[in-house]
């Protein structure tokens, strides 16, 4: 600080100097063994040798002499020694500097101190002259950007290196070309916007409103970019942003901030506040003027960022009462015990120069101080005599690699390489309590050691995940074990604003009934029973609204109404305005057409598809074929012309579909074929049968029309609901005219218009097809729902936490089955269309259903004809043998077996074999094939009698 009277400074300072050397000697055993200071080994020899010498220096009165040798490094440091974070940086300094002048016997370091009280400009020109008067050959402190920045050009110019304890938000990719000889002890503030981001995910808070006290300069805008797209990369957003000036501007703050608190509660639902930057004063303003307000309570959620989380162990207790369940971002460092060292001494000092202060616990910064300090000596002792050059020792600075009271200390590209740690804390009466960790590219952990396995590492997607923190959580108000909403909860003298459509096409879904102001049907039970099964209260009110559903959504977007429930579809379009629940209904686009008599002239046919009655005709020629060779030359009643074999057959067949044929068979082959064309009669028969007498008694109806580019050709009228969107997607999508579409508003509408022949075909959403065939299912046809949709829902605002909560009661209604409860109560089919049989097109039996049984005939047939083929053949060889010795009149022996049996095909004939008396009989005349009429028995029958 500045003092007006020269004399009184030197004073002060010289008492303050003497106060200190008092307490230095005191603790002098501590000094020695402070970290980051080396302590030479060295032999207890050499140690005695050294004393000796000094000793007879002193008697030689060379003390003088031997101090005039000490190089002296002079450091300037600009901090502003008014502010909390100042005076903690101010004693962290001093001690480092005062461990390193106590144990280097030829290099000193000297502090000098200037405080711009928080000006840019007046930083700069505190550069300037440090540089000039004080001879400085580095520069610490500046804890906001702003000042680093124009120190930093000043560095440049004179060479200097600038020890910042500030870095920009957003670290541009030519900062270290612009200000070579700046190197920034901090990082930037992706890390924790990220951290903020994550924790308002893992709780699924959709809407925050951001708070943060101007400072001119505007030095939060970048932090407030960085966090408005770390919370877009987990679905949430900031709804509003609450920017105070600052607080020296101000001659009235509280009615400031009480104004501006009045205009958050009526612009915004959100109750998740994060605070990113505030002075003491004006946090103390906030939050008390916030407790007035209501805005610290149940459901409410208050975080503030690193930048006041570090000086919140200093604050008073009354305003600690006030930020009961805030939760805090914190740098998280090491209780070790080079800390707790420091720690006892810091506190000693710092008791003892600041008396008005309430803790005397070091922050980050006074650990950066202290490290600050301490990389200059590492390079002081790296270079030893080459001090004075100022690239080399800046290059000595950024090569620094050890781990100091802050953490990590390593540079990259004039910036500290690895990203803080941070600690979740959380206000519980008069102290914070510490929660999980934030680790760079884990998330959140209940510990520091995830690699070693040791701990759990949760939201390792960079907060994608839900779940909250692991330790239990204050809040602020009594929430009796859940957690926030962060929303603005409904209460009995400020009930959520339910908005119900008026009037609808199908009033089971939710209608008004004269008289009564509360409104009824599915949606209205289906809310009451999920608003039932949350675990927490929800007064609410019904208004009732006369419009179009798109108005109702436009109601719930601008805020007027909290929320809309009733058959509402969900589109695409509309979820930009507001959040939807869990559909509780599927929805699609259905056509709806009259069904049509059907003409019953030709409907025997039917039974049988074409298919069908081909395979059955083939069939049916093959069998009787078969039995027409296996028959004609033993049986006598298929003997004769070839017309009467081939009718004989016919007939026979024919007469089997029937059970009617008389004809006797005298193969046994023949009786196996008919054996199995018998079993497929019967089941043919059987089949027809029932198939015709459904069709004969079923009403036949088919719809008119099946698809509806049939409609659009033929230009006819189609009818649609007047206050859904239908209409609109009948003429963009699906290409109506607008003139040939009709409205209607009430069901009863689509009947009559179509008794009148005014539509040809209604288009309803699913929901609403279903509801109407139930009604009328005897007259009526519904087609596939093509188009679908995202379903039936309820509408909430954006960001409300009662959609996600509705969506999980819905599901597990759905899943448990207690939603068919309220379907059947309010869609119960009519009794004319409650019977599970509704479809009245019976369709014609195919082929699929009886080829087996038609390969079964054929096959059998087939091989009956074969086996009597072999037989034939091996019957005509004996009398192929017997011929042998006679020769024909032309020199040749019989026909081969081969002719006989081509001669069996052709001719009709057999071999004639005299019978004995029993078995044999003479044919009396000849046919028409050249024989003699003879009566024939087949070759196994004289094989058996010879």
């Amino acid at each position: 600080m500045y003092y007006k009277d020269s004399k009184t400074f030197k004073i002060k300072t010289s008492y303050n100097r003497m106060k200190r050397a008092n307490l230095f000697t005191k603790v002098n055993s501590q000094l020695r063994t402070c970290p980051l200071i080396p302590v030479n080994k060295v032999l207890k020899p050499f140690f005695l040798l050294s004393v000796l010498i000094t000793f007879l220096l002193i008697l030689s009165d060379g003390v003088e002499a031997a101090a005039g040798t000490n190089k002296v490094t002079n450091i300037g440091a600009i901090i502003d020694g008014n502010s909390r974070s100042g005076k903690e940086e101010k004693t962290a300094m001093e001690i480092a500097v005062q461990n390193f002048n106590n144990i280097s016997r030829n290099h000193k370091l000297s502090l000098h101190f200037k405080h711009p009280k928080g000006d840019p400009l007046q930083a700069a020109y505190a550069a300037e002259e440090l540089i000039k008067e004080k001879k400085v050959e580095v520069i610490i402190g500046m804890d906001k950007w702003e000042e680093a920045a124009l120190v930093a050009n000043i560095g440049n110019q004179s060479q200097v290196p600038i020890l910042s304890f500030a870095a920009p938000a957003r670290t541009p990719i030519s900062t270290s070309l612009r200000w070579p000889f700046l190197i920034r002890m901090a990082s930037d503030g992706s890390e924790q916007m990220r951290c903020i981001a994550a924790l308002v995910h893992s709780y699924n808070w959709k809407r925050v409103v951001v708070i943060y006290e101007d400072d001119v300069l505007g030095s939060e805008s970048g932090n407030l970019a960085l966090l408005t797209e770390a919370l877009q990369e987990v679905g949430s957003e900031i709804e509003y942003r609450l920017v105070l000036p600052p607080f020296s501007f101000l001659t009235d703050p509280k009615d400031v901030v009480q104004d501006e608190l009045m205009k958050l509660q009526n612009q915004t639902e959100a109750r998740v506040f994060i605070v990113l930057q505030s002075s003491l004063p004006m946090l103390t303003c906030i939050f008390g003027e916030a407790k007035k307000a209501g805005l610290v309570g149940n459901d409410t959620v208050w975080i503030v960022a690193n930048s006041i989380t570090s000086f919140l162990d200093s604050v008073d207790n009354p305003v600690f009462s006030s930020m009961e369940g805030t939760l805090g971002i914190k740098t998280y460092y090491s209780s070790n015990s080079s800390y707790k060292r420091f720690e006892a001494l810091f506190q000693k000092i710092f008791r003892s120069e600041y008396l008005n202060e309430n803790d005397f616990q070091p922050g980050i910064q006074a650990l950066r101080a202290y490290d600050s300090i301490g990389i200059i000596t590492q390079a002081i002792e790296k270079l030893g005599s080459n001090i004075r050059s100022p690239k080399m020792f800046l290059n000595s600075v950024l090569e620094s690699d050890f781990t100091g009271l802050s953490g990590r200390i390593r540079f990259k590209d004039g910036m500290l390489s690895d990203a803080p740690t941070l600690r979740i804390v959380n206000v519980d009466g008069k102290k914070c309590k510490e929660l999980d960790f934030w680790l760079p590219n884990c998330g959140f952990s209940d510990t520091l050691y995830v690699e070693q396995g040791k701990g759990r590492c949760r939201n390792s997607d960079g907060g994608k995940t839900t779940g909250g923190l692991s330790g239990p959580v204050i809040w602020p108000g009594d929430l009796n074990g859940r957690d926030p909403k962060g929303w603005a909860m409904p209460t009995e003298a400020k009930p959520l604003r339910i908005i119900v459509p008026q009037r609808t096409s199908f009033d089971k879904f939710v209608t008004f009934r004269s008289g009564e102001k509360r409104p009824v049907g599915f949606c209205v039970d289906l809310f009451d029973e999920v608003v039932r099964r949350l675990n927490y209260s929800i007064p609410h009110v019904f208004v009732h609204f006369d419009g179009q559903y798109g108005d109702m959504i436009e109601g719930v977007y601008n805020k007027t109404y909290d929320a809309a429930i009733g058959d509402i579809t969900i589109l695409a379009e509309r979820t930009e305005y507001v959040e939807f629940t869990q559909p509780y209904a599927e929805s699609g686009l259905s056509m709806i057409v009259p069904f049509e008599t059907e003409d019953t002239t030709w409907i025997f046919v039917k039974p049988f598809n074409l298919e069908m009655w081909m395979v059955s005709c083939a069939i049916f020629i093959y069998t009787m074929l078969i039995i027409w060779f296996l028959e004609h030359q033993t049986n006598p009643e298929f003997r004769g012309p070839r017309k009467y074999q081939f009718g004989t057959a016919f007939w026979f067949t024919f007469s089997s579909l029937f059970f009617a044929q008389r004809e006797k068979l005298y193969s046994n082959f023949t009786r196996v074929v008919v054996v199995a064309w018998l079993c497929v009669v019967f089941i043919l028969t059987s089949s027809y049968t029932a198939s015709l007498t459904s069709m004969l008694t079923v009403q036949r109806m088919k719809p008119n029309f099946s698809e509806f580019e049939k409609l659009k050709k033929d230009k006819l009228n189609v009818g649609c609901d007047d206050d859904s969107f239908v209409q609109q997607y009948l003429q963009d999508v699906l290409g109506f005219d607008h003139d040939k579409i009709k409205v209607f508003n009430r069901e009863n509408n689509y009947t009559t218009e179509f008794e009148r022949n005014s539509i040809a075909a209604a288009f309803l959403e699913l929901p609403y097809e279903r509801l109407f065939l139930n009604q009328h299912c005897k007259s009526y046809s519904g087609s596939k729902a093509t188009y679908r949709f995202g379903g039936l829902g309820f509408a909430f605002q954006k960001g409300s936490p009662f959609a996600a909560d509705f969506s999980r009661e819905i599901l597990c209604l759905s899943e448990d089955g207690n939603i068919t409860f309220f379907e059947e109560k309010w869609f119960a089919p009519s009794p004319e269309c409650s019977t599970s049989a509704t479809n009245n097109n019976v369709e014609s039996l195919s082929l699929r259903s009886f080829k087996g049984i038609y390969i079964v005939s054929a096959a059998i047939s087939t091989i009956c004809f074969l086996l009597f083929l072999i037989r034939l053949f091996r019957n005509s060889r004996p009398h192929q043998e017997a011929d042998g010795g006679h020769l024909t009149p032309g020199g040749k022996s019989g026909s081969s077996s081969e002719e006989r049996i081509t001669k069996y095909f052709y001719n009709g004939n057999k071999t004639r074999v005299p019978r004995r008396a029993s078995t044999f009989a003479q044919a009396l005349d000849k046919d028409e094939w050249g024989s003699t009429k003879w009566e024939y028995v087949s070759n196994s029958d004289n094989l058996e009698t010879n």
